[in-house]
């Protein structure tokens, strides 16, 4: 082996940060998608909203989001493209909620959480296991293929 360039690895807790966004995703989005009302009303701390926000359609495709992040944790070397919808999807998410929630609640500590917490935090560590997944496939490629 090549002292240079060590073989690459997956750890476990990639795998455990998966299954921890997907879930927290998809939890995140089941209260969107089955009490949408009442969550956008206590995401304006106090402020009334007039209109209708698409709050279960949100939650739905949160959910979808979710399960694929999720889904993701369990092969995640050959499903990696899985982890590339995840990241898409977080991305969607939080330009939907910034677009599309955002000018009817306002800007305050708890939609700011929401976005900030829920939504873009959550991009680096998918980003960084996307990125070693992408890695360590390739390696993989390159020198199984060639014995």
């Amino acid at each position: 082996m090549d002292q240079q360039n060590p073989f690459p690895t997956f750890p476990m807790y990639f795998r455990g940060l998966l299954l921890l966004a997907g879930m927290y995703t998809l939890a995140w989005s089941a209260f969107y998608r089955y009490f949408g009302t009442e969550l956008v009303n206590w995401l304006a701390d106090g402020g009334e909203v007039s209109v209708d926000l698409p709050a279960s359609y949100y939650g739905l495709f949160g959910i979808v989001v979710g399960l694929v992040i999720f889904v993701s944790a369990f092969y995640p070397l050959s499903w990696y493209y899985l982890i590339l919808a995840g990241i898409a999807g977080k991305v969607i998410l939080a330009i939907w909620f910034a677009l599309g929630f955002l000018p009817d609640l306002g800007w305050n500590k708890r939609s700011g959480f929401h976005l900030l917490f829920n939504e873009i935090l959550w991009l680096v560590p998918l980003v960084v296991i996307f990125i070693r997944a992408c890695v360590v496939k390739e390696y993989i490629r390159k020198n199984l293929s060639a014995e």
